[in-house]
């Protein structure tokens, strides 16, 4: 087989790639480890910055998440018995949208059916072959048959734990890691949420998150022990707990129900240098990882797709290699910039096991300085809904 791209990984941003190379008469195929089902199965964020959202609109793949997605002007901040708003259309006149990344997902597998495109699934053993040289090819093996696919490019959006950066030899590869000593219990529950707009709680008891999917479907989370057996978090501790660590006026308003989904997710914050070996480029989580806290996995991974996607329709119909050329380099930049952005939003709202009392004052601080200064609330702003490509 020979194709123009080979993207590795269906995910959301294999998918998207996919689709608007599609729209510029760029061949693709896909190649999926799991099955589709699997992949429609995961239980992921949906906050949708405005660039993630104008590129949906652009891959023609926007019209149901236009119907059917709550569109947030701002979001809140607690901490003890206090709640504050920020609100983006105010400060900076932009929002972002909640759709749930499973639906965006679905989307594009709807999208990619209809115009035909390859999608490979259940393939394993994938290694991707001179990737250096100006001829790669990948090889693989589905239904105990090994096959190759030749092609110009390989788009590695495949996961952290995936083959594209391991393909990446260590004395190019250098990567930044920060793992944080806790974790987020998340639960999902299909009962209406407790507030119009997220609520993100600092607490003495740790930080807690009140999320939402649709009118009748909420996702909760609270900050955990990463160790911790989940077995051992009945709804009703989670609830409990929940309440606990967000203000009265709110937490009397909690409608409880049994859980749908219940996880422990690890924080940490990694980023790999550079995102381009020869012609294998890195996107997502393949390059980069960032704590939820202020919803950056799927929108980062768009903005690398965005990246990718002009380099690639200028080096095909302009005959121009600028934008391949230069594509590791503008990642990382906007890469580093929401590193930082979920960093210090992590730092500003957990609670993490060596805080001394001054520490925890800092924090405070830091919490009433955004709550009171509206400089730093725009910052707030303009990094929650996300910087410009």
């Amino acid at each position: 087989m020979r194709t123009q791209v080979v993207i590795v990984g269906g995910g959301p941003s294999g998918l998207l790639l996919g689709q608007l190379l599609h729209l510029k008469g760029i061949e693709t195929i896909i190649l999926e480890r799991k099955t589709r089902e699997y992949v429609l199965g995961r239980i992921r964020a949906g906050i949708l910055e405005t660039g993630l959202v104008n590129m949906m609109r652009e891959a023609g793949v926007a019209e149901r998440m236009d119907k059917e997605c709550f569109v947030h002007d701002g979001t809140c901040i607690s901490y003890e018995n206090e709640m504050f708003d920020i609100n983006f259309q105010k400060l900076i006149g932009q929002n972002v949208v909640v759709y749930g990344q499973t639906e965006v997902t679905r989307d594009l597998y709807d999208a990619r059916d209809a115009v035909g495109g390859q999608t490979i699934f259940e393939v394993e053993g994938v290694e991707i072959r001179d990737a250096d040289t100006d001829a790669p090819y990948v090889t693989f093996t589905v239904d105990g048959s090994a096959r190759r696919i030749d092609c110009d490019f390989v788009a590695g959006c495949d996961g952290f734990h995936g083959v594209s950066r391991k393909t990446i030899p260590d004395t190019v590869r250098k990567d930044y890691e920060k793992v944080f000593p806790f974790g987020w219990l998340g639960v999902l529950s299909e009962t209406p949420p407790v507030h119009e707009e997220l609520i993100y709680a600092n607490s003495a008891r740790g930080f807690a998150l009140c999320s939402m999917r649709n009118e009748n479907l909420s996702r909760y989370y609270v900050q955990c022990n990463v160790s911790d057996d989940i077995f051992e978090w009945t709804d009703e501790k989670f609830w409990d707990e929940l309440r606990r660590r967000l203000p009265e006026a709110v937490a009397d308003k909690l409608v409880t129900g049994p859980s749908v989904e219940k996880s422990i997710a690890p924080l940490r914050s990694f980023v790999c240098e550079p995102m381009r070996w020869g012609r294998l480029f890195l996107c997502g989580d393949a390059a980069h990882i960032v704590p939820p806290t202020g919803a950056k996995g799927l929108n980062t991974a768009a903005s690398d797709v965005h990246y990718l996607y002009e380099g690639l329709v200028h080096y095909y119909q302009d005959k121009d290699s600028h934008g391949i050329d230069t594509y590791s380099e503008k990642a990382l930049a906007r890469i580093w910039k929401a590193e930082r952005f979920s960093w210090a939003t992590t730092n500003m709202l957990h609670r993490f096991p060596d805080q001394s009392d001054f520490d925890l004052k800092m924090q405070r601080a830091e919490i009433e300085s955004l709550h009171h200064n509206e400089t730093a609330q725009k910052w707030f702003a303009q990094n929650y809904v996300g910087l410009p490509y």
